[in-house]
């Protein structure tokens, strides 16, 4: 539940920013969603100097007295991802929000410069390794700060309910898998689509956003062990509107799951899709029954950010297991060749 009872689909991000802005005045955020708000300093990152420019552009003149900045964020790099976190922890002592935006949706197989399937080495493996970089720097801020008010936010979506992680199977090659590792029965036949080559994309952006949940759930294990007052990170699934009950799926099959879901999950309205065919727009659209617009859509995002009241959302069962939470850790270390240890 939100902290304003009566937020809902059409609450915008701007209105959820202001209602909090005096809570954020003088913290340094990693983030694009905080439009009216009163941060000391926004980092922009993306992969696109264009895009961030722009953006940019728009916030310093809409907030000229907070400082903008921008840093190249390529999560399909991890060479990228260590540069631009060694960039950020040049121009800042802390980092009070980390917002893990970014999400890449392809419809043929692509790799990561690591040579990992792409939607999970950037969806999951970038972030991975972009927090573990930028630790330092919310560890400095938790300790300079009331418990609980330094966070990160990962955001999955709906489209974990897609698959679960393929561990036997993270570059969806067509191996064999186990039955808990397989897509649930019922989905549409375009998100079951298989390529030629054996690639399946929407089970690969599935097992991206389970990944996403996963990892968070071992964060918040291992951050409650540690001697500093405990980073506050919040598990959201961003096709949800703030004031919707949680989700509760069960056993039931995925087309029955997203029958009884359509009457109130409502998505965001981006170019997400863009590699999408007729057929496989025709699926998403009747995935939602009201689709935000951009301020709209972000307003989740500041209410997982910002509201000490925000809900969580039931994920689906494998992605709230702990021991594939735990596995998905190791093997995330064994892809960036280091150890996260906490």
């Amino acid at each position: 539940m939100a902290s304003n009872p009566t937020w809902g689909e059409k609450t915008a991000g701007s209105e959820v920013a202001k209602t909090f802005a005096d809570q954020v005045k003088g913290r340094n955020d990693d983030s694009e969603r905080h439009r009216g708000a009163g941060p000391a300093h926004i980092i922009l990152a993306s992969r696109t100097q264009a895009k961030l420019e722009q953006a940019a552009t728009e916030l310093r003149s809409a907030h000229p007295g907070i400082d903008i900045q921008t840093v190249l964020l390529d999560l399909a790099s991890q060479a990228a991802v260590r540069q631009a976190a060694a960039e950020i922890a040049a121009r800042i002592p802390k980092l009070d929000l980390l917002i893990n935006n970014a999400g890449a949706v392809v419809m043929t197989r692509r790799l990561t410069a690591e040579g990992i399937e792409l939607q999970f080495g950037a969806n999951h493996v970038g972030h991975f390794l972009f927090t573990k970089q930028l630790m330092p720097l919310l560890e400095a801020a938790a300790k300079a700060s009331e418990a609980g008010a330094t966070r990160i936010v990962n955001l999955s979506s709906q489209g974990h309910r897609c698959s679960p992680v393929r561990f036997h199977d993270i570059n969806i090659e067509g191996k064999e898998v186990p039955d808990e590792e397989k897509q649930p029965s019922g989905m549409p036949p375009a998100f079951n689509r298989v390529n030629d080559d054996g690639y399946m994309p929407i089970v690969a952006y599935g097992q991206s956003k389970s990944a996403n949940i996963l990892f968070t759930m071992a964060l918040q294990q291992r951050l409650k062990s540690r001697a500093l007052r405990p980073l506050q990170f919040i598990r959201e699934v961003s096709l949800l509107p703030t004031s919707s009950p949680p989700l509760s799926f069960g056993d039931m099959e995925f087309r029955q799951a997203c029958q009884r879901v359509a009457n109130f999950v409502k998505a965001i309205d981006t170019n997400l899709g863009r590699e999408h065919d007729p057929e496989m727009a025709e699926a998403i659209s009747k995935t939602a029954t009201y689709w935000k617009t951009l301020d709209e859509g972000s307003a989740t995002t500041l209410v997982a950010a910002l509201d000490p009241r925000s809900t969580i959302a039931e994920p689906a069962p494998w992605a709230k297991n702990a021991e594939s939470a735990e596995k998905l850790w190791r093997l995330s270390e064994e892809l960036i060749g280091e150890k996260f240890d906490l």
